[in-house]
């Protein structure tokens, strides 16, 4: 499958259209039913999407009704959520605290637990609260960042056999800090109805390059396998980040 590939002049454009469609799109799902199952990422260029987005209630016309969404994460550190590197935390700075959500929709990975437990308390709770497909949770909308490495989640190079696992969370770990962290195998990622990366920065032209390409060294990306089953994929890409394609 061939992403749909948008690109934008600046990272504040990218988050702007990022919001106006996430309205639209919230919208269209709840004509159709009565909760929209969303996956936010960490990283800094989600970063400025949940600021926008935020902030994103200041008209009566377009308001998102927060009430049928609900928050779920693809990968979290194993830190407590006040921590400065907690996913958790960076979405609660910048997006939670700004918006009418409540608090029972708010479905956050644990990362102050025991890694191993809150991993299969949050699989067992994706199977009795997301609709599953293909034996795997359904999300109506994941986000992705995309690392330096290109790794997804936290689904690194040296760990690819995460993108096959047939568990709903596994335990990674950082290659180089070997910080332990929670993380959404990859077929809960391709089964989404849509995946859309959110990637910004002249550091990631070479890896977006290599992967749009299909260059032999892009298998070694994690990012390289997320492609959809049955679903829609899209790469929103500031032009710093898509200057070599």
């Amino acid at each position: 499958m061939n992403p749909e590939i948008k690109i934008f002049n600046s990272i504040s454009e990218m988050a702007e259209e990022l919001v106006n469609e996430f309205h639209k799109y919230v919208k269209e799902l709840s004509e159709k039913k009565n909760q929209v199952n969303i996956v936010l990422s960490g990283g800094s260029s989600p970063a400025t999407f949940f600021r926008r987005l935020g902030s994103f209630n200041t008209i009566d016309s377009k308001k998102i009704n927060w009430r049928l969404i609900h928050l779920f994460w693809g990968d979290e550190r194993c830190v407590a959520p006040t921590h400065q590197d907690s996913n958790y935390g960076m979405a609660s700075r910048f997006l939670i605290r700004s918006i009418d959500i409540p608090e029972q929709n708010i479905h956050r990975i644990k990362g102050e637990g025991i890694p191993a437990d809150e991993a299969s308390l949050y699989s067992d709770y994706l199977k009795s609260n997301v609709p599953l497909r293909n034996s795997f949770p359904a999300f109506d909308w994941i986000f992705l960042g995309i690392g330096n490495d290109g790794h997804i989640a936290s689904i690194f190079p040296d760990q690819l056999t995460l993108l096959f696992s047939d568990k709903f969370c596994e335990i990674a770990t950082h290659p180089q800090t070997k910080q332990m962290r929670i993380t959404l195998t990859g077929k809960v990622l391709i089964n989404a109805r849509r995946i859309t990366f959110i990637i910004s920065g002249e550091n990631k032209k070479q890896i977006v390059k290599e992967i749009m390409n299909k260059e032999p060294v892009a298998k070694k990306y994690p990012a390289n396998y997320i492609k959809p089953v049955g679903g829609r994929l899209e790469w929103y890409l500031d032009r710093q980040a898509a200057q070599l394609i």
